[in-house]
């Protein structure tokens, strides 16, 4: 049933790469987006004098120091749900070789690729294209391989086994980024004026998906999209990109272009953390972009609770004056909503808001 399943999805796949490597001068209409949803590449446009937070987590060692980075981070949170980091203990070179299993894993032939391909989101470890190639609406330019990740032992066999470099360049980055997803989130929680060991113990028995996408040259970027607007369902997504393509969108819902730095990593605030939180942070809706002369990669690194734990908001920042404004959530329902549900109509937070804000 499975391999026969497989080779349906065969049948009705073109990944994105497929397309750019045939030399398509246009996008197929599928891709079109309606005019009212087409991005403004300029990336002076929409960032005005706004400066995006860069935070030097070096100093969060310092007992000295450690308080003015927790309250930059504070002040990032609220304003964007979002910023980027320097200093962050993750060598250039792990960086780098993720990035090149990445451009390996997506430069093999189609028939490797297709044999991980799969349309079921509970799959830990599959292939794709768009978002979900079989029930989109409209078509994103990105193709993409999605792992779960911690605890690394548990899910690295069934990882890629071509190229031959992937599992140990990927896995490396992999733990790297768990380790500083602990710290990062130890940081918020003082932030917040919790203990920082608020979610230690969710955060080490929890859930990690990697996103490696791919957002291939393109021939028509400015009427087609690498994926919507959207927040993520995590707890924090770190995210490293090749170039740049991200835009995140501001309180005033303007679309921000975030600067490529060479060597950091973005941090972006998930829908868990926006509950946990009961709204002082929200999660950063996002998108991305395409270009026309160059394939962009990336890493998503989404972090969460464990499967089936709930989060809710977390009981010190709950009182009389501000009562709880989210009922709780897990990543499995998360799954089941997206499994039946276009993110494209609805985001998922808004179906656990108890008032609407």
């Amino acid at each position: 049933m499975e391999e026969t399943n497989k080779n349906v999805l065969g049948d009705c796949f073109t990944s994105a790469m497929a397309l750019t490597e045939s030399g398509v001068p246009h996008v197929p209409t599928r891709y079109i987006l309606p005019p009212s949803q087409r991005p403004v590449l300029s990336p002076s446009i929409g960032t005005g004098s706004i400066n995006l937070p860069v935070i030097d987590l070096s100093f969060l060692h310092d007992p000295l120091l450690r308080p003015s980075v927790i309250h930059e981070i504070e002040m990032a949170c609220k304003e964007f749900g979002f910023f980027q980091v320097t200093n962050h203990g993750i060598s250039s070179s792990v960086m780098r070789d993720a990035l090149d299993a990445a451009t390996r894993f997506f430069d093999l032939p189609s028939h490797e690729k297709m044999l991980l391909v799969s349309d079921d989101v509970h799959t830990p470890v599959r292939y794709g294209t768009s978002i979900n190639h079989a029930t989109d609406s409209v078509h994103y330019w990105r193709d993409f391989i999605k792992h779960y990740s911690h605890p690394l032992s548990k899910w690295i066999n069934l990882w890629p086994s071509n190229p031959p470099c992937y599992k140990q360049k990927v896995g490396k980055y992999s733990e790297a980024t768990h380790v500083l997803h602990k710290q990062l989130i130890e940081a918020i929680s003082e932030s917040l004026g919790l203990e920082k060991s608020y979610l230690e113990e969710e955060i080490e028995e929890g859930s990690q998906v990697m996103a490696v996408n791919c957002y291939p040259a393109c021939p028509q970027p400015g009427i087609a999209l690498g994926m919507p607007p959207h927040s993520d369902f995590s707890s924090l997504t770190i995210l490293l990109q090749s170039s740049q393509g991200l835009q995140i969108k501001d309180k005033n819902n303007n679309w921000i272009c975030v600067p490529y730095i060479e060597g950091a990593l973005i941090v972006q605030l998930g829908d868990q953390v926006e509950v946990m939180s009961n709204g002082i942070y929200r999660s950063v809706v996002h998108r991305v972009t395409v270009n026309k002369d160059v394939n962009r990669l990336s890493f998503a690194s989404l972090h969460s609770l464990p499967m089936n734990k709930k989060i809710s908001p977390a009981p010190q920042l709950v009182n009389e004056d501000k009562p709880a404004a989210y009922g709780d959530f897990s990543f499995n329902d998360f799954l089941e909503y997206i499994s039946r549900n276009d993110l494209t109509k609805q985001r998922f937070i808004d179906t656990v808001k108890k008032n609407k804000f």
